[in-house]
């Protein structure tokens, strides 16, 4: 009997490494600026239900007098901006640009749906997206340089 090696399974991307480089810096970029927000969003959090007190620049005090910057309760101001009705609403849709950028980075390097996941808990633990940014923006570039013959897309 005559064992046939197989050849080496060749490693396929979906991008050229141009195009992968730039998915992973975009994701670089959206994974501190997520990760950053998520902890001002879980201090906020805190702020909001442990001390009932939320951020407003502006608006008036029941008592008559001008806000300019504060932790207040709501009930106790109108008018104003409320930064921390803004802060979750930052958070929101940057995790939902965060997300394009994980499934970019994601279908290029042609990883499996689990990686995807993975990567997008990164937006909603806290510091996790720290850890993962340097965990999958390294792989990429050993997967790149491991693999400089991989099948280019174009």
């Amino acid at each position: 009997m005559t064992e046939e090696k197989s050849a080496p399974k060749l490693r396929r991307f979906a991008g050229t490494p141009s195009q992968i480089r730039s998915a992973s810096n975009f994701y670089k970029v959206l994974a501190y600026a997520t990760g950053v927000m998520l902890l001002l969003l879980c201090a906020e959090m805190i702020v909001k239900y442990i001390w009932e007190l939320e951020l407003f620049v502006g608006g008036t005090m029941i008592d008559g007098t001008s806000n300019a910057l504060g932790l207040v309760n709501r009930g106790d101001i109108s008018g104003g901006v409320n930064i921390s009705l803004m802060i979750l609403i930052v958070h929101g849709w940057m995790y939902v640009v965060y997300l394009l950028a994980d499934f970019r980075l994601w279908s290029l390097m042609r990883w499996p749906f689990s990686r995807f996941i993975t990567i997008a808990l990164g937006g909603v633990v806290p510091l996790l997206s720290f850890f993962m940014e340097k965990k999958v923006h390294g792989e990429v570039e050993r997967e790149l340089a491991s693999h400089p013959q991989a099948a280019k897309r174009y």
